[in-house]
């Protein structure tokens, strides 16, 4: 038994590392953007020749926009491995074994849809970090409300209509045109509330635990600190 669940972890495996990966790529370029553009801390005067993407200065360069809209752009990636869940769903259908979904389908979509969402998650923490140093604290709540609308929008956007997020660029017009004349309907409408409403409350979950893991650990480097001083 031991050798047949190998042998099909393996065969799910290969069948689909392609989009897992794909997937998991895009959903980590917003939280790799959310480090360059919210946590860079200050540089040194000599660097600030350089473009600025993050923190180098009050007032932010051209770049440093255009690396939000980027981030915007592509942060609906993240939360959109949520939908993966029906791969999931049509494996668990023509498995023909329990031990095979509980040893092997459930632990590889725990961990494929956790990384992706802890991606969105980490994504809007620093995000807020930022605003919380630049004494914007009032909107950070606004910003997450607005983000997840966002995101809402676009999972649909990818997973019912097939756009990417470079259609942004590549063809703007015609997803212009499909929010215009598609997304008002009931059913459009509907379908984006409801991911609202799930992104928007996982994100209410996991946040504080984030948080607190965040001022535990900065507690212990205090101590730490001290004691070594």
């Amino acid at each position: 038994m031991v050798r047949s669940l190998l042998s099909q972890a393996w065969s799910v495996l290969l069948d689909n590392a392609r989009w897992m990966s794909w997937n998991l790529f895009l959903a980590f370029i917003p939280l790799v953007l959310s480090v360059l553009l919210f946590r860079q801390t200050q540089l040194p005067a000599s660097t600030l020749t350089l473009p600025p993407v993050g923190l180098r200065s009050r007032h932010r360069s051209f770049w440093w926009w255009i690396g939000v809209v980027v981030f915007i752009a592509f942060l609906p990636n993240a939360p959109y491995i949520l939908t993966d869940i029906i791969h999931f769903i049509n494996h668990v259908q023509s498995a023909n074994s329990a031990w095979f979904v509980t040893l092997v389908l459930i632990p590889l979509y725990v961990l494929f849809i956790g990384a992706g969402f802890e991606a969105y998650v980490l994504s809007l923490i620093n995000l807020g970090y930022y605003l919380n140093r630049r004494g914007l604290t009032q909107w950070i709540l606004l910003a997450e409300m607005m983000l997840h609308g966002l995101s809402a929008i676009g999972i649909y956007l990818g997973r019912f209509l097939r756009f990417n997020s470079w259609d942004l660029v590549t063809r703007l017009d015609e997803v212009a045109m499909t929010v215009l004349d598609d997304l008002l309907g009931k059913r459009p409408l509907l379908a984006m509330m409801l991911t609202f409403l799930i992104v928007a409350g996982l994100y209410a979950l996991i946040k504080p635990v984030h948080l607190a893991l965040f001022t535990y650990w900065k507690s212990r480097q205090s101590r730490s600190q001290f004691a070594i001083d």
